[in-house]
């Protein structure tokens, strides 16, 4: 009678041994059928990459990525050099000129540092005209683009002298020249210019200017 409580707990401890071995055995039994299902899915996937692709044929060389930066794209060029020079051409109608001007019996213009024999040889022809632009007829928009224009060529060219005819205003309705002081206004602001006259009655007289030019700089 003393060792039956004995034999009892030997059963209960060999019946969870088995049910922990049974476990087990389902647990790796699960686990192969996994590997063998994941196996078989990218055999499939493999195959069908194969068939979509075709042939393939191994690069001699390993490929590699250009991992350089993509530059930007650069500025226009000429869309620069048409703003500036659309900038420098942006001359006002608003300038007052009147302290700038020389208005002795000649009315005439010198840049700062210029000395004043400039104008008197300007006067006496000492520089020859070597072209000239005629405004008359031209609205006051056009005759800016077209003054402006003529001036950045002309110095583009090494020209040092031209002569610029604004007219005398007989020939507008009011009889005054129209473009003779917005031609004064222009002229001041243009850079390449460095003093202006009234040009000799034989050259237009009050009708005209004769204008100096700065020197072209060599590069």
């Amino acid at each position: 009678m003393t060792s039956q409580p004995l034999r009892l707990r030997c059963l209960a401890d060999l019946k969870l041994v088995q049910q922990e071995m049974r476990a087990r055995a389902q647990r790796e039994a699960l686990m192969v059928a996994t590997r063998a299902l994941e196996a078989k899915r990218l055999a499939a996937q493999h195959n069908l990459f194969q068939m979509a692709a075709g042939a393939v044929t191994r690069l001699r060389h390993a490929p590699t990525a250009d991992l350089k930066p993509t530059p930007p794209e650069p500025e226009p060029m000429q869309r620069l050099l048409d703003e500036e020079a659309a900038l420098r051409e942006a001359l006002s109608d608003e300038v007052d000129v009147s302290t700038l001007l020389d208005t002795d019996e000649h009315l005439s213009f010198r840049r700062p540092g210029v000395g004043m024999d400039v104008a008197r040889r300007l006067r006496r022809g000492e520089w020859s005209i070597q072209r000239q632009v005629d405004l008359h007829g031209l609205r006051s928009d056009e005759a800016r683009e077209a003054l402006g224009g003529f001036i950045r060529e002309s110095h583009q060219q090494g020209i040092r002298c031209v002569r610029v005819v604004h007219g005398k205003g007989l020939g507008s309705p009011s009889k005054t020249p129209v473009l003779k002081d917005k031609v004064h206004r222009w002229l001041v602001q243009k850079s390449e210019v460095l003093a202006f006259v009234q040009a000799p009655r034989a050259q237009g007289g009050a009708g005209a200017l004769v204008v100096l030019l700065q020197p072209l700089r060599q590069r």
